[in-house]
């Protein structure tokens, strides 16, 4: 269908809405009942555990979306070899954890009490892996519907047990009601797999040759997934290091700690946390792109190469001025109305000239996937992260604040969108000769 690629990305923005509308309620039920100890803890190991999903998930639904897309291979194969792959990663990292997480709690993160939280992280993981598999077969068929429907239900069953057992752990200790609240999403992540059985196609003939790992599909899996995951990884392990390297530079220089802490916390869970609350809508876009891409790049079909991706560009461009002009311009009442706080509406104001370009990235780094350049992706983050993080090193010294994060920050979107937005024209223009 001419028009599946639209409605496709139009069902997942609106199932993103929802959802997004749903976590947003979450979020302000959540932090009610646990207070302002258990969200500071919950936090704490944030970064650790975004870093951990990263590797079990392995990218595979990018890797199936594409694979799955270009159907030269039977889906069933490609989804059996790539469950092989997830869990003997998912016992490698379970393994790790079992006997590293004290270790990371006492002397990474200075807190010997958030370990049952990181070992609560760790036991999430494979119901993650899992239901990131089934995701990417569907985004590779192009059938938005599930998708959108079993995160909008995730969300709902997450909701309902945080209402009805959240205040029961928590009267046993904060500490028990934040690993209640992380391991709820191994619930939550198995109903979303069971409403996506519904979707399934009912009358498939299923071999043994198919359930066999095969060891070169596994080979196309991982050729497509690793040096995608590896980005990931890159711009993780960079968000790890921010705030040691932040801290203790801003410390050297004169600062006190409970400044850098409460400007740094106002920076990452009041101004991007709102600047980057609607890019769920690119996400959609990015999400139906990879797998067009890949089978228009597949037939050799350049016109719809360079419509799609158009198409991708342009929305994602409209809808960063759409939604970052009106929270610049309301940024303190949102602020305000959000979290009762004004804190970080100036960095907000020195963001938004540039955060608009943020909504293109990830188009961007879906174009250059779908056509076959992971890895190329994957270095221009490795070169980003290192960019941001010597910007941030040497300005950090000039006695601003956190305002060298800022231009760190800046520094890192414009060098990545432009560096990506040139490489796709070099390509698609190579590709017209």
């Amino acid at each position: 269908m001419k028009n599946k690629f639209i409605t496709s990305t139009l069902v997942l923005i609106l199932g993103g809405f929802v959802t997004k509308l749903l976590g947003f309620i979450i979020k302000i039920v959540y932090t009610r009942i646990i207070l302002e100890e258990g969200v500071s803890l919950h936090s704490l190991v944030m970064p650790t555990y975004s870093l951990l999903i990263t590797i079990a998930t392995l990218a595979l639904p990018l890797a199936i979306s594409k694979l799955v897309a270009e159907e030269r291979v039977r889906s069933i194969k490609i989804i059996c070899s790539s469950v092989v792959v997830i869990m003997l990663v998912n016992i490698f990292l379970i393994g790790i954890m079992f006997f590293s997480s004290h270790f990371i709690a006492v002397h990474l993160l200075k807190n010997e009490s958030v370990t049952i939280l990181l070992l609560a992280c760790t036991i999430t993981l494979p119901f993650i892996s899992i239901s990131s598999i089934v995701k990417g077969y569907f985004f590779g068929k192009q059938r938005s519907f599930p998708y959108a429907l079993s995160n909008a239900l995730e969300q709902v069953i997450r909701l309902v047990l945080i209402v009805l057992f959240l205040p029961h752990f928590m009267k046993k200790g904060v500490l028990f009601g934040v690993t209640a609240f992380i391991l709820f999403n191994i619930v939550s992540e198995l109903f979303s797999v069971v409403v996506f059985l519904f979707f399934l196609p009912k009358r498939v003939v299923i071999t043994k040759k198919d359930i066999k790992p095969d060891i070169k599909t596994i080979r196309e899996v991982l050729g497509v997934s690793i040096p995608t995951v590896s980005s990931r990884f890159i711009g993780n392990i960079g968000f790890f290091f921010e705030p040691i390297l932040l801290t203790n530079i801003l410390l050297y220089v004169g600062y006190s700690s409970e400044f850098i802490l409460m400007e740094y916390g106002a920076y990452n869970a009041y101004s991007i946390a709102l600047l980057t609350m609607p890019s769920f809508f690119v996400g959609a876009i990015s999400n139906s792109l990879i797998p067009e891409i890949s089978k228009f790049y597949q037939k050799r079909n350049l016109d719809m190469v360079k419509r799609r991706f158009k198409q991708a560009f342009v929305f994602s461009f409209l809808l960063g001025v759409l939604f970052t002009l009106p929270i610049f311009l309301c940024r303190e009442k949102l602020l305000w109305i959000l979290y009762h706080t004004t804190s970080g509406a100036d960095y907000i104001k020195a963001l938004f000239p540039f955060f608009v370009l943020f909504y293109l990235e990830t188009p961007l780094i879906s174009t250059l996937q779908g056509l076959g350049l992971a890895k190329y992706t994957m270095k221009i983050t490795f070169i980003g992260v290192i960019i941001k993080n010597i910007v941030l090193a040497l300005f950090s010294f000039f006695h601003i604040g956190i305002y060298g994060l800022i231009i760190s920050e800046i520094v890192n979107i414009i060098f990545v969108v432009g560096t990506n937005l040139y490489k796709i024209k070099k390509v698609l223009h190579t590709f017209s000769l």
